[in-house]
């Protein structure tokens, strides 16, 4: 890809994502625009931009590079990534609706009423944020790096400014209409291309991918170990997406449970049929572009693809566009996540600290949001790069052992205590988060590294355990309203006495 075509898709989906954000802008006005949108956003709307803030760089460039090295059996990502809002769709979408709450914390301040359970809340919202966060700013670093040659900094910098002027300019309402353009940016980045690239497949006469050379087992699934590692990403990857704070809070966003689960089917098939395309580029990589392989550049194989199998303007103007809808996976996932940040956190700073009484909601969100991006940014700039799909996987095995056993108890069982929550999101936390941190200083080999590498079908159990065992020794704990709070939760809207 020439720089300058690479430059030229950059610009083109910098400047469309701002303007959009500006029409937000226009229309944000109440504190309920700025953090749900007013409850409002319709699920066609909704779904695009679930869609387009769910489908990050890991989707975009990941899949492709994980086919491309080890075959189709890497579909376990793109499956457990999309069937986890089914287990959503089941579990958590409506009666999470219905609660009115604005954020993860706001829920579980109304189901159990403690601040104590809202502050290690906020935490963990932060953590898995960050998670999430530093890996976009790097990778869009080197990007931007490697197709147009400009310094790492550049793109991590435009990709934390771009994302921090929309959020702060109108919140909830800009970024959901600047998501929903990036979802169908990022499907027609991909599909155009694709069609291309089939037809010099099919004229070249190349054999079939799967007919060259034998695939790789699952996850390399020969062994106990690898088995179990498989099954670990899948539960990480299923129950991690119904407690990722920048998905939740979009289901507050809906007008009613009935449009919340209506969104979440329709976000089913919007993902199914992206998730489709990556792969597709993967098995075409593994003709044309083996080499990446070797040369640890698995992961550009979708932007590499069209400059090696077309020649002159026509490759160089397919892989634009691909480069522009690698650069709307940044942009859309970093601005559901500082959203989602910006949010609790802003909630934090009205309500105590030296800024407590001082700062309207706005502009608590404002602050908050610039100091969310400060961070990771800063961490992206200093640290060592860190891989997209890894940090990726840590953060959904943090939010499937803390704030999938919250919302899953929460919502279906009166038992919960706040003592009990308490234990299972600091134990299941601490497991998640000290397994992968000891395997990339230790890297202790064999099951022992193993289970450190892939925490979730363990550090899950322990978060749900924790949290009814410890309810279940403080049953006098119970919240006096629980009755009353389990009813708002599963009561239709339209049968409901109190509106409240």
């Amino acid at each position: 890809m020439s720089p300058g075509a690479a430059i030229a898709a950059i610009v083109v989906v910098t400047a469309a994502t701002v303007t959009i954000g500006a029409l937000g802008l226009r229309i944000s006005r109440t504190t309920s625009d700025f953090y749900v949108a007013s409850r409002s956003v319709s699920p066609g709307l909704n779904s695009s931009a679930i869609s387009g803030e769910y489908l990050s760089a890991a989707s975009f460039l990941g899949i492709a590079g994980l086919v491309l090295t080890f075959g189709a059996d890497m579909l376990w990502y793109p499956i457990g990534w999309t069937t986890g809002y089914l287990l959503l769709l089941v579990f958590v979408a409506a009666p999470l609706r219905r609660s009115g709450a604005y954020t993860i914390p706001d829920f579980a301040q109304l189901r159990l009423g403690s601040s104590g359970v809202r502050l290690t809340s906020t935490w963990l919202v932060v953590g898995v944020g960050w998670l999430y966060l530093m890996p976009q700013f790097q990778g869009a670093g080197l990007t931007v790096q490697a197709t147009t040659g400009a310094p790492q900094w550049v793109g991590t910098a435009l990709v934390a400014v771009v994302v921090l002027v929309n959020v702060v300019s109108g919140g909830m309402r800009s970024i959901t209409f600047v998501q929903a353009f990036q979802y169908w940016v990022k499907l027609t980045a991909m599909l155009v291309p694709l069609a291309f690239l089939a037809l010099v497949w099919r004229a070249d006469g190349s054999p079939s991918p799967v007919a060259a050379e034998q695939w790789f087992a699952p996850l390399g699934a020969v062994t106990p170990q690898s088995l179990y590692t498989t099954y670990a990403v899948i539960i990480a990857t299923f129950l991690g997406t119904m407690g990722l704070p920048h998905v939740v809070v979009r289901f507050y966003t809906n007008p009613d449970g009935r449009a919340a689960r209506r969104t979440t089917l329709l976000v089913l098939a919007l993902l199914g049929m992206f998730y489709l395309l990556p792969t597709a580029y993967g098995v075409l990589g593994r003709i044309y572009a083996p080499d990446l392989v070797d040369a640890g550049h698995a992961d550009t194989v979708v932007l590499e693809l069209p400059g090696r199998m077309i020649d002159g303007v026509g490759g160089d103007a397919l892989a634009a566009l691909l480069m522009g809808g690698a650069f709307a996976a940044f942009l859309s996932t970093s601005s559901g996540v500082t959203m989602a940040l910006a949010g609790v956190v802003g909630q934090g700073l009205g309500r105590r600290g030296p800024w407590r009484g001082r700062l309207s909601a706005v502009a608590a969100l404002r602050w908050a949001a610039a100091a969310c991006v400060t961070v990771p940014l800063a961490l992206g700039l200093l640290a060592q790069p860190i891989p997209v799909a890894n940090s990726v996987v840590f953060a959904f095995a943090l939010a499937a052992s803390t704030f999938c056993p919250l919302l899953v108890l929460g919502i279906w069982w009166r038992g919960l205590t706040a003592p009990g929550a308490v234990a299972g999101l600091v134990g299941g936390g601490l497991a998640a988060t000290a397994a992968p941190l000891l395997t990339l200083t230790i890297a202790p080999g064999g099951w022992l590294g193993t289970l450190l590498a892939q925490p979730a079908a363990w550090s899950v159990p322990l978060g749900f355990a924790l949290m009814i065992g410890g309810s279940l020794l403080t049953r006098s704990r119970v919240p006096a309203d629980v009755s009353r709070t389990m009813v708002r939760l599963h009561t239709p809207e339209g049968l409901r006495l109190d509106r409240s």
